[in-house]
């Protein structure tokens, strides 16, 4: 990854203007405070997204054919990468005890199929779902900062924070201000991601995107090291709610981004893929490019997350395909 001419790394020596960033620590003991200007030419000299290119590669990546005990592999790694989210107005607390039961114990007639990794709700019910999944490995994650538009001042989105954090929230997924960046506003967008990440604690931070409203992969690229730069733990490619959601070539754009920012700091950024993975097929596309961009130590639910809601199913479906050689009836699955 190239940085912009300096003495230290993205031009440390080039003069600070009156307003600065706060960024993350880049690299092991360094200790760094950036200017705008600074954060905007390294933006801008990021290598640019050759969309031919990386499109092709995902058609090829998600066409890769695997063979059955490796696909049983793969199904049982993607269920334990499941973020089993409802993100619904009419949400209740039984609907999220159910869809908690389930995290727990996916299919209850086979104990061998693992838990997910976490259960995506809303700030107000955490309590109902950090109940449901005590004594459990699945997280609890909330979703805050003005959900799903990003459009609040930074008081009310530290606030939502406060509220999912103190209700028992163990992750907390972030919705960037897509209005400011279009508007090449990135030191407020940086500003926002820092402050939130400093909010979390010990809480690990998911950075939303949005990509579909990013307009362009190089859009994509910026927008993920701004949120790695500000500390995020994952960066997510969708709120679920504008179409399109997760898509494979954007995923690629964000598996290059965690590999070169992982290159250049030696902090390794996990990538969440969410809205319209509905599909074991799909599903396992991302568990490939994952592995072959990003490297094998991503296939792991530390550093890969799907968020989904009628995944599970067809994943539970293809696993008992798999190990019986009968698919399962679609009603033998609760839908929750």
């Amino acid at each position: 990854m190239q940085t912009s001419t300096g003495t230290g790394p993205i031009g440390a020596d080039l003069a600070a203007p009156a307003r600065t960033v706060p960024f993350g620590v880049p690299a092991p003991g360094t200790e760094v405070v950036r200017s705008e200007s600074e954060l905007r030419r390294f933006l801008l000299g990021l290598p640019g997204v050759d969309q031919v290119g990386v499109e092709e590669r995902a058609a090829r990546l998600g066409g890769r054919s695997i063979k059955a005990a490796a696909k049983l592999f793969a199904i049982d790694a993607a269920i334990s990468m499941v973020d089993l989210t409802t993100l619904e107005g009419a949400d209740t607390p039984g609907k999220v005890r159910a869809l908690c039961g389930k995290a727990r114990r996916p299919d209850p007639a086979d104990p061998s199929v693992p838990p997910v990794a976490a259960v995506c709700v809303y700030p107000d019910l955490v309590p109902v779902a950090r109940g449901a999944l005590a004594g459990s490995p699945v997280k609890v994650a909330s979703v805050a900062t003005a959900f799903p538009s990003g459009r609040a001042s930074l008081a009310v989105k530290l606030a939502d924070v406060a509220d999912a954090l103190e209700a028992g929230a163990d992750e907390v997924d972030m919705v960037i201000d897509r209005g400011a960046f279009l508007a090449g506003d990135y030191g407020r967008v940086l500003e926002e991601v820092f402050a939130v990440k400093q909010a979390c604690r010990k809480a690990h931070l998911k950075v939303i995107l949005e990509t579909g409203e990013l307009a362009t992969y190089d859009n994509v690229r910026r927008a993920a090291w701004i949120a790695m730069l500000g500390g995020a733990d994952f960066v997510k490619t969708s709120t679920g709610k504008v179409s399109p959601a997760a898509t494979l070539p954007v995923a690629v754009v964000l598996f290059e981004a965690v590999r070169d920012f992982l290159d250049l700091t030696g902090r390794a950024v996990g990538v969440k893929v969410a809205g319209g993975v509905r599909t074991t097929k799909s599903a396992i596309g991302y568990l490939v490019a994952a592995n072959e961009v990003a490297g094998e130590a991503f296939v792991d639910p530390a550093l890969l997350r799907i968020g989904a809601s009628g995944l599970l199913n067809d994943l539970l479906m293809q696993r008992q395909k798999q190990r019986r050689g009968a698919y399962a009836a679609a009603d033998d699955f609760s839908v929750e």
